[in-house]
């Protein structure tokens, strides 16, 4: 009788609304994969600008399938049976449909972006939505396997080195594979002290199936184990005119983990079982939070589903409060810090509050702009939440005063909680201008030069920073200068660099104003020393390294290159530790 009633009036309404969720992930995931998968191709045929298209286009996906989904669940569905009571039998049906899903973790949180369009806020707990996992990734069977093995024992470590170059089945040969192999073979044994290890029973080599695309590279990521011994690697292959070629092998776990540095481009790779991916990668870098690993492998949702519970975890277990972060503060955010949480909390200030010609939603499309670009190693990434509610008892009396202040529109507060309407959190740096004030000579020097070079990798992938001061930049604990504040950056190709015109008498140039018209996006690099270089050794670093960059000259011929089409090399790692030409 229970059959025949299903079958004359149709499954039961949670039911429904299970498969219209499910579905709507499936066609995200899919879609994202077949871009993923096509990486292969693009690399095989040097479609450069391709790739970095599909980078753009990818970082949209998500949010589109989301709102289909919740368009047909608003068309098919009244408001009222989408009430709150309805959720909690959603999701006992939705769970039971991830039991043998290949990608649950990231169905939850795709349910949970469709629920939280629809919800109130007050239902963001775990009878509503999956605040915490309800369905295991470990052991999810995957084909092709999430990993290969090779057994060097077998038929000498050369060959297995010749198959997992041969692996991915690239049309493209390689250009002189047995050089390769050699340089490798070379590197590994340098690495290993000048002797090779003595090979244990269980001696093996695992490589993750799929390779990782970024830029113009490909990367072939593994691990050797040998006894208790593990020996993470990183093979970097290129192309040449005449074919492909291994320009390094990478054998540290931390020049592994700058691999995935979160001011990089997001991978492309080929997972149907992501977890899997995951699970690998953190053997090779255990100290990468499982949320960073997600968000560059382009599944940036999940990534900040992880960090969200990390935070709260981290919120449980310790009892500082958030204090206005170091630094100068900027006109633009409002931002604070945990300090015993490596990472800053930003906030746009209401447009009353902004002392600059600037918008809550340009700011929001600049850095949209740096999601969907190659950040090359020097533009942070952010993640940006909406609606994030932290305990009000954790909150420094001083920063609920400048948030009440300058972020009143972003601001909810009640007796227990401070909902943030829309916040962006990054990693910690060091600001520049503080790194420099404490510095010594030598420091100094590299300093210089490190932020010199930001800006010319950012200048070739297509950003000008517009605001150059020290703060805006940030030291990291490798040594790198990047660049994390978005609020005045350009696309390079927009801009008109412009020599400043001679005055037309003496009177004008010392009268303090200026005599010449200025368009909305000229630029004038002879400025930057004005407002850069007035500390003399700071200036003497500066002028002795990158003089160039206070000449239109420089910027004109980057912008030059940049519409020609061409795409510059960016590598992850030391000129030194790439492989000469030949052995």
């Amino acid at each position: 009788m229970k059959n025949r009633l299903r079958t004359l009036f149709g499954p039961p309404l949670s039911r429904q609304i299970a498969k219209t969720l499910i579905a709507g992930f499936d066609n995200h995931y899919r879609i994202f994969r077949d871009t993923s998968r096509q990486a292969k191709q693009r690399f095989e045929s040097r479609d450069w600008s391709g790739e970095l298209a599909a980078i753009r286009d990818r970082v949209k996906f998500y949010d589109e399938r989301v709102e289909e989904t919740v368009t047909i669940l608003r068309h098919e569905h009244s408001a009222e049976t989408l009430a709150d009571e309805t959720w909690q039998q959603v999701k006992l049906e939705f769970i039971n449909r991830l039991i043998n899903h290949k990608q649950p973790e990231l169905a939850e949180t795709f349910f949970n972006s469709v629920c939280c369009r629809i919800l109130h806020r007050t239902y963001f707990h775990n009878d509503y939505i999956f605040t915490r996992p309800a369905i295991s990734t470990e052991f999810i069977s995957s084909y092709p396997p999430t990993y290969v093995s090779y057994y060097p024992q077998e038929h000498g470590l050369k060959n297995a080195l010749a198959q997992i170059l041969q692996h991915p089945g690239w049309e493209i040969p390689f250009e002189n594979i047995s050089r390769d192999i050699h340089n490798m073979t070379q590197a590994i044994l340098r690495h290993c002290g000048g002797k090779w290890p003595v090979p244990e029973v269980n001696f093996q080599i695992q490589v993750l199936h799929a390779p990782f695309y970024r830029n113009k590279t490909a990367y072939l990521i593994g691990r050797g184990i040998n006894g208790y011994q593990d020996y993470p690697f990183a093979i970097v292959v290129r192309h040449h005119d005449t074919g492909l070629f291994v320009d390094t092998i990478l054998l540290e776990s931390w020049r592994i983990s700058l691999l995935f540095s979160m001011s990089r481009a997001y991978f492309m790779v080929d997972m149907e079982v992501p977890s899997g991916y995951v699970n690998f990668l953190r053997l090779i870098m255990p100290n990468k939070p499982r949320g960073e690993l997600y968000t560059m492998l382009g599944l940036g949702k999940q990534g900040k589903t992880m960090f969200y519970r990390d935070l709260f975890s981290h919120l449980t277990h310790s009892r500082d409060q958030f204090i206005i972060a170091p630094g100068i503060r900027g006109m633009v955010m409002a931002v604070f810090t945990l300090p015993s949480f490596p990472y800053v909390f930003k906030v746009i200030k209401d447009p009353r509050s902004i002392r600059k010609e600037m918008t809550p939603e340009t700011v929001k499309r600049k850095y949209q702009i740096v999601k969907q670009i190659d950040r090359v190693g020097r533009m942070a990434d952010s993640l940006e939440f909406s609606k994030v509610s932290l305990p009000r008892q954790r909150f420094h009396p001083e920063v609920l005063a400048e948030l009440r202040t300058l972020c009143s529109e972003s601001l909810e507060e009640d007796e227990a909680s401070v909902v943030i309407n829309h916040l962006y959190i990054e990693r910690r740096m060091t600001p520049l201008n503080i790194f420099l004030n404490t510095a010594d000579d030598a420091a100094t020097e590299q300093a210089i030069i490190e932020y010199g070079n930001a800006i010319r990798e950012m200048s070739q992938a297509n950003i000008f920073p517009g605001d150059m001061l020290w703060k805006n930049f940030g030291m990291t604990r490798y040594g790198r200068v990047v660049f994390y504040d978005y609020d005045e950056i350009e696309y390079m190709t927009d801009c008109n660099f412009r020599h400043i015109p001679a005055p037309p008498n003496p009177e004008a140039e010392m009268s303090g104003e200026i005599w010449y018209s200025v368009a909305e996006k000229d630029v004038f690099p002879e400025e930057f020393a004005t407002f850069l270089l007035g500390v003399p050794r700071v200036r003497a670093a500066f002028l002795r390294h990158h003089a160039d960059l206070l000449t239109p000259e420089f910027w004109q011929a980057t912008q030059d290159r940049l519409r020609a089409g061409h795409i510059e090399d960016f590598y992850p790692y030391p000129q030194e530790l790439r492989f000469p030409a030949q052995p």
